[in-house]
């Protein structure tokens, strides 16, 4: 019973992450007639589809504020509502700078949600299923994504007006995300540690584990000692906390420059310059966001049975594989189309199951309970500013220095991250998150 219970809080948080997909890939099939309808140049067109980043970047740098202040379930609810505001507001706007404005909450709505659910799912729940629950959150991120893309080519380009819809049709999961939050309790640990609310926070442990909550409370309690009580006041920018911290920076550096959202953000784009009609780069993306919902189900299912580093060795192989095929057929110009959409599947294949499955949990876990909520927050801004520049110059270096040069840096980035995993990051699956404290800080 305890099971099913943890397993539905987690899905329910994790909606938010399929609003997160569905809001970061939505705009992919309105930014040309977006372009079109207020007659953008190159510099406003990049803002148009980046504004969403750079509101991402701003919510993951407060994302640990409301977390830490109000809760993890209070903040989850002021997602809901921005998520909401966006949808309705983008659909709406008449002025190209009100339609920055609501793209730009949405975007906030983003990043605060990749600090606060990815932690609120790791706090409840049971070490040995860890990994699967918050990668929920990942596997709906990549299902908001394939809805987004599907969304999109149903929608069409044929009307003046789609785009609208496109946007607009995100309010719907939004009002039901509020609604459902009603259901789940908040984080027992954010009780204790935050709060001294400690009987809540029991009754809450009893409900996620009936034999060992008292194990668990313990240990939370034990380990909030252990940090001299300084709780959520503890700055995060310490020697002490300096190995999560670099984990946290590079995992997030090197998430990005694997070219992942310049391919989700820009995907019929590149189709097109492969060759494609913008019918068929449209139906190519849906192709792109099924690989990726199927690989990140497998992904969840074997990231607590091999771990997160395993999964990450297979991906990174993989990455460089794909990426350098592509960056080939750039240069070798073969652009057929063909080659290119399959090398495209493979890569989004590998990423899905190492990187887009990984990031969110491993971020979550290495950080000690009195810093979780400032360290999801430095490794989600961290995640999302490069998302925002990657993002901003990819049209432009695909421009002026082609395809070719684009797709082999962000293949020698990936080299580089097969050294990283190898030699620095450590193993987390199967550990309570006190005992990763250990693992990760040595003491």
């Amino acid at each position: 019973m305890q099971k099913n219970i943890v397993f539905t809080w987690s899905l329910v948080i994790a909606l938010g992450g399929f609003l997160f997909g569905f809001d970061t890939a939505v705009i992919s099939g309105a930014e040309k007639a977006i372009q079109e309808y207020w007659t953008l140049g190159v510099f406003e067109h990049g803002l148009t589809v980046s504004i969403a980043l750079i509101g991402t970047v701003v919510g993951a740098l407060v994302g640990a504020y409301p977390s830490d202040k109000f809760g993890r379930k209070k903040t989850l609810f002021i997602i809901a509502a921005l998520y909401l505001f966006s949808a309705l507001g983008t659909a709406l706007a008449t002025d190209w700078f009100v339609f920055l404005v609501f793209r730009f909450l949405g975007g906030v709505g983003v990043g605060i949600s990749s600090v606060t659910a990815p932690i609120y799912i790791s706090e409840i729940a049971p070490a040995k299923s860890r990994g699967k629950l918050v990668g929920l959150f990942q596997f709906n991120i990549v299902f908001g994504i394939l809805i987004a893309f599907l969304s999109n080519y149903l929608i069409g380009t044929d009307g003046a007006n789609n785009w609208r819809w496109m946007l607009g049709i995100q309010a719907f999961p939004s009002i039901l995300f509020y609604i459902l939050l009603f259901v789940v309790p908040e984080s027992p640990r954010w009780l204790i540690l935050n709060k001294n609310r400690n009987e809540e926070a029991i009754a809450i442990l009893k409900r996620i584990s009936p034999i060992d909550y008292q194990k668990e409370y313990d240990s939370i309690v034990a380990s909030s000692k252990g940090a001299n009580d300084t709780k959520s006041g503890d700055p995060l920018f310490q020697k002490k906390y300096s190995a999560p911290i670099t984990l946290a920076i590079l995992f997030a550096v090197f998430n990005q420059v694997s070219g992942i959202n310049a391919i989700i953000y820009y995907a019929p784009r590149i189709f097109e310059m492969a060759g494609f009609g913008a019918h068929t780069s449209l139906l190519s993306s849906v192709g792109i966001g099924l690989v990726n919902f199927t690989f990140t189900l497998i992904a969840i299912n074997f990231i607590d049975r091999v771990g997160r580093k395993t999964l990450m060795y297979v991906g990174t192989v993989g990455l460089v594989l794909s990426l350098g095929l592509v960056a080939n057929t750039f240069f070798q110009n073969d652009l057929s189309g063909f080659a290119i959409s399959i090398y495209l599947m493979m890569y989004i294949a590998f990423f899905a199951f190492s990187q887009g499955a990984v990031i969110w949990v491993f971020i979550s876990e290495i950080f000690p309970n009195e810093v979780r909520a400032k360290g999801q927050t430095l490794g989600s801004f961290t995640h999302w500013i490069m998302a925002a520049i990657i993002a901003f110059v990819f049209p432009y270096l695909a421009e002026q220095l082609g395809g070719g040069i684009t797709f082999a840096f962000f293949t020698v980035m990936m080299a580089i991250q097969f050294i990283f995993v190898w030699k620095m990051m450590p193993e987390t699956k199967g550990k309570s998150l006190e005992q990763i404290d250990v693992t990760v800080l040595g003491h």
